[in-house]
């Protein structure tokens, strides 16, 4: 006899080796038809997996928001067992749930195409409607072996061969088919439901490794109900329309060539829309008690060793090898030389809190197939600062930190933002004891400011744990752009002190903050946030003076200039063009103003004004106009 324990403080009483279904069963047979999987100790389980003594259980329904990993997981199995009966001769690599839904890896004779999907599809709601048990199975890892390679699964075989000796081997069957997999899984294939599409093929290297064979990737996206399908699809037929990359086109802001993967070329009015960017931050950082500094690009292996970066990041780091022998690496973080600033000469506790900030090109190896448009890149611009402080003085600096932050992503029109504290990982530098101080003072600045906070386990940089700031945006989507990290270690590395008010030589306590994060990214996030229709203020170019006649030219000039001269970001449009073409071009690059100039425009020195979001069009004297652009050019600094 066992006895567990249940969500309500009920205990029951079950004969031994009982599993959650027999327990479910004897609650209610009602209820043994809805649960499809357990949870045992805060841990998911099979529903045919024997209950600990003692345990903890709580079933899951299929409804259970816990129930649609596990939905997109069988799905995955579905994907590959369809696909192996239409083409036998496929091998299989991995198939995970992921955010939305699921893909799965295959070595194909031939590559799918986009006109395999529904096939493919028919065949995965045929293997649904049949109501397939998943069962378990504990083999040896003899037995295992002699399968796979019986069958010719190469790469079952790598993935076998990369579980830890004394791990259980667990293979799952479906029918026929079966797959290497930890689970867990529902019961049937009849679970998962309708509630999925198959959206695409992409190629991936086998585990990631471009020396590897390029594999043939399915994706799929699924949801617990049709109607949470249907709006996942609607949001993504939206975030097409939005896509930064298209708009970035459109709006003639950038653009990337092969010669250099993962990097920027901004176009003139892309530039403008970076430097506003910069520019607003740096108003807003000035006024937060910054200074700005600048540190080298690429700096010597002994740097980074020193920091650590050479023994934990490297294999992100572009290096460089000079004819004299020397080590270099393009800086993938500004800390390192930010210590070598603060370093120069004695400082005192009067001197901190000291906050460095610095505009500063970063480069980061990023896999060819993560790279996407200007969201992942390999190059790109921190607006980066470090604040060197006491430890008496840190819970406050978080606090400012935190209320910076929020300020500003209001100022861009974010409302919405979570907060996401990631603690120690595993591969780290320092103390236990360090860490504990670092975690424990970014949760008291949280508790006192009053924010809701999720904790992360495990997902700390291996320097210090981090606050990171998660906006969503005007479609549902979630984007982490700034952090915060609490950082004891790398003073101590680089013996950088402070003295303290007794004369005794104190190492400060750093924080690590960026409140865009890339400058690149929050770029393209603000371009898909607003479908291109960026704020006024924000705007690349604000305002274009368009003719209907040349006859107007000359005061076309003299309005663009006097627009310019207050301050406005203001073209002309002189071409030999019919007005209508040319207000359907300017729209097109999200232009918010059109200024339309004809001859009696020009006779009584007026301008007619059309802008976007209004009805109609307006007849104002310059002078009237300017006032207008100018109170909607005004930055929003601090928005409550």
């Amino acid at each position: 006899m066992i006895h567990v324990h249940l969500p309500d403080g009920a205990t029951r009483a079950l004969d031994a080796d009982s599993t959650a279904a027999d327990l479910a069963t004897a609650i209610s047979p009602s209820l043994a038809k809805r649960t499809v999987a357990v949870v045992v100790n805060d841990g998911i389980c099979d529903l045919s997996a024997p209950l600990p003594d003692g345990a903890n259980v709580e079933l899951v329904m299929r409804t259970d928001p816990r129930a649609l990993d596990l939905i997109r997981h069988d799905l995955a199995h579905i994907l590959a067992e369809a696909v192996q009966d239409l083409w036998p001769q496929t091998k299989t690599a991995i198939g995970p749930a992921i955010k939305h839904g699921f893909y799965y890896d295959f070595d194909p004779e031939t590559p799918f195409t986009p006109e395999d999907l529904p096939v493919i599809e028919k065949k995965m709601r045929e293997i649904i409607a049949a109501k397939t048990p998943f069962t378990c199975e504990i083999w040896t890892r003899a037995e295992a072996r002699a399968h796979f390679e019986k069958v010719g699964e190469i790469y079952k075989l790598a993935l076998l061969d990369a579980i830890p000796e004394g791990q259980p081997i667990t293979i799952y069957r479906q029918g026929n088919w079966l797959d290497l997999c930890r689970g867990p899984h529902m019961r049937h294939t009849g679970d998962i439901g309708a509630a999925f599409q198959l959206t695409h093929v992409a190629g991936a290297y086998w585990r990631g490794d471009s020396n590897n064979k390029m594999l043939s990737r399915i994706y799929g996206i699924a949801f617990a109900d049709k109607a949470a399908l249907d709006a996942h699809k609607t949001m993504m037929a939206e975030a097409e329309k939005r896509d930064h990359r298209r708009l970035g086109r459109d709006m003639d802001l950038f653009h990337f060539e092969d010669v250099a993967p993962g990097s920027v070329f901004w176009h003139p009015r892309g530039w403008r829309l970076f430097q506003t960017l910069i520019g607003y931050m740096r108003t807003r950082q000035d006024a937060a008690g910054y200074v700005e500094v600048n540190s080298p690009d690429i700096m010597d292996r002994a740097l980074w060793e020193t920091s650590g970066h050479w023994q934990n990041y490297r294999e992100n780091m572009f290096l460089a090898t000079t004819q004299d022998d020397r080590d270099y690496a393009l800086k993938p973080m500004n800390c390192p030389g930010h210590m070598l600033i603060y370093g120069q000469g004695t400082k005192s506790y009067r001197d901190l809190p000291l906050k460095i900030a610095e505009f500063g090109k970063v480069h980061r190896y990023e896999p060819s197939g993560a790279l996407h448009g200007l969201l992942r890149v390999r190059s790109f611009t921190q607006d980066d600062a470090h604040i060197y402080c006491t430890p008496d003085q840190l819970t406050d600096e978080c606090l400012k930190v935190n209320d910076l932050v929020l300020s500003i992503y209001r100022d861009f029109g974010f409302d919405d933002v979570r907060i996401k504290l990631s603690t120690r990982p595993e591969n780290r530098i320092g103390s236990d004891e360090s860490w504990d101080r670092s975690e424990e003072a970014l949760r008291t600045a949280l508790d006192k400011a009053g924010r809701p906070y999720t904790i992360f386990e495990g997902e700390g940089a291996f320097y210090g744990p981090k606050l990171e700031y998660v906006l969503r945006d005007a479609i549902g989507r979630d984007w982490q752009c700034g952090t915060l990290q609490v950082d004891f270690n790398l003073p101590e590395r680089f013996k950088t002190t402070y003295v303290a008010p007794s004369g005794e030589k104190l190492p400060p306590v750093m924080l690590h903050r960026a409140l865009f994060g890339s400058l690149e990214r929050f770029a393209g996030i603000l371009i898909e946030h607003h479908a291109g229709h960026l704020p006024f203020w924000l705007t690349p170019v604000q305002a274009v003076v368009a003719t209907v006649t040349d006859a107007a030219d000359d005061w076309a000039n003299e309005v663009c200039k006097s627009l310019r001269a207050v301050g406005l970001r203001v073209d002309t449009d002189l071409r030999n063009e019919k007005i209508g073409y040319k207000v359907r071009e300017h729209a097109l690059k999200k232009v918010p103003v059109q200024i339309a100039l004809g001859a009696r425009e020009a006779k009584d020195r007026t301008i007619t004004l059309r802008q976007r979001g209004t009805d109609g069009t307006r007849t104002l004297p310059l002078a009237d106009a300017t006032a207008v652009l100018l109170q909607a050019s005004k930055p929003p600094f601090g928005r409550l």
